[in-house]
């Protein structure tokens, strides 16, 4: 596994880089937004650890550049923050960041996130195919296929927890889940942070499935429980 370390504080991004070498990960290091950025395109990690605050370009810019790169591997993202603030951890959940980790943090916390991280690569969906009138998804193949008003059909370019968050929402149309339940479903015990970030995966899923994600069809919310799939 190669993971990219982004850090402009030189003694904190190689306190970093010793600590994960130290358990076996490749590790790449950057020093601002622009160049983490081509690092991303040419090395493609599987993990990226992002500082918030960074010259030039900010992490918060930096991952949203990220996740808009088609084509390319769709890394996971811990975000690192210095303020520890609920705005700061918000806005970074918002932009695509899979888990965030406030600073000062022990070298055994960072460690704990990154593996929790990389394991949920590693969970895979039994061999199933789920259809409804306007998708279908086959989970062993991890195609997604859209029907459109007018019966012409597009593949969903998905990452892959869009993936197993529409397989979930699929496998039991109509069900009510939680955001714990859905954590539990998607990462189980190696989900580290704040609930929260199921509404961050669920507002890019709508974006990419929904005719209209200001007003959705399929997945919607149901107030102070959670969101249920319906597609009749």
């Amino acid at each position: 596994m190669e993971l990219l370390i982004v850090e402009d504080d030189r003694e904190i991004g190689q306190l970093v880089q010793d600590t994960l070498t130290r358990e076996g990960f490749q590790c790449l290091l950057a020093t601002d937004g622009l160049q983490a950025l081509d690092v991303f395109r040419e090395k493609q990690p599987d993990l990226i650890i992002l500082d918030i605050m960074l010259p030039g370009l900010d992490g918060l810019e930096v991952c949203t550049r990220i996740r808009q790169k088609e084509g390319l591997k769709d890394p996971y993202i811990l975000m690192l923050t210095a303020k520890g603030e609920e705005i700061d951890r918000v806005i970074g959940l918002s932009t695509g960041a899979d888990d965030y980790l406030v600073k000062p943090f022990s070298p055994r916390e960072l460690v704990a996130r990154v593996r929790a991280l990389l394991r949920r690569s590693l969970r895979h969906e039994s061999a199933q195919i789920y259809e409804t009138r306007h998708f279908s998804i086959d989970c062993d193949r991890h195609t997604a296929i859209r029907t459109l008003e007018n019966q012409t059909e597009e593949t969903l370019d998905l990452t892959t927890l869009e993936f197993k968050l529409l397989s979930a929402f699929m496998s039991y149309p109509g069900r009510v889940w939680s955001r714990s339940q859905l954590i539990e479903k998607l990462w189980g015990d190696d989900f580290f942070g704040d609930e929260r970030v199921v509404d961050t995966h669920i507002g890019r899923l709508r974006k990419k499935i929904e005719f209209d994600s200001s007003h959705p069809t399929f997945v919607k919310t149901v107030i102070g429980v959670g969101y249920k799939f319906e597609d009749s």
